[in-house]
């Protein structure tokens, strides 16, 4: 429970500073309960301000959600488009891309459940925006694509490469979680480049249809 001094400084918050905690105080929350077993009253209660307070910054659920999710969903995107864009050809710039794809699953394991998560909110307009990162990721990665290829056959393999980084991702996040501790950076480059060698010859192997 907020004693009276922690509330009286938790208003000396900055309005910024404020929405940033609630913001990362949200992402926890969603990411260990899922968007339907989480309310508003206990991110507020987790915050340690009024939910009067909360609703100055956020509307609804739905809406703090949404942000949180364009949120995650940006900072996946330019550090994926960062990596690949600095790496000197097409098979450095898949294991770059991956490289920056794992590294911010394992170091934000919060914002990859939220993301990528089984519990799926139970609503039309939220579900539409979890796909909606699948279609932004997918869209990064068919311009990497060999152009050779028809836009259909260049956006399936590009939906097929996200959900094998979606796949391996859960079961190493899986497996360090039941094992303990946390991964180091040899751990990640490893399967960086693992699953970064199987996309790569995957990719290679592609040939256009008769």
């Amino acid at each position: 429970m907020t004693s009276p001094s922690d509330a009286v400084a938790s208003k000396r918050l900055p309005a910024e500073q404020r929405r940033q905690q609630l913001i990362d105080v949200s992402l926890t929350l969603f990411s260990q309960r899922g968007f339907n077993a989480t309310t508003m009253d206990d991110i507020a209660e987790a915050a340690g301000v009024t939910k009067p307070l909360l609703y100055q910054h956020f509307a609804s659920k739905r809406a703090l959600y949404l942000e949180l999710v364009d949120s995650v969903a940006t900072t996946m995107l330019e550090a994926i488009g960062a990596a690949a864009a600095a790496a000197e050809g097409p098979r450095q710039q898949v294991e770059a891309g991956f490289a920056a794809y794992f590294h911010l699953v394992v170091t934000h394991a919060e914002a990859f459940t939220l993301l990528f998560g089984r519990d799926a909110p139970n609503d039309p307009e939220l579900s539409r925006a979890m796909r909606h990162v699948e279609d932004v990721l997918a869209g990064a990665i068919d311009v990497l694509i060999d152009a050779g290829l028809d836009e259909d056959h260049r956006r399936l393999l590009a939906y097929a490469v996200v959900g094998m980084a979606e796949g391996a991702s859960r079961l190493f996040l899986t497996t360090r979680s039941t094992s303990g501790g946390l991964p180091d950076q040899a751990e990640i480059d490893r399967l960086s480049r693992r699953v970064g060698d199987l996309a790569w010859a995957g990719l290679r192997s592609v040939h256009r249809d008769a």
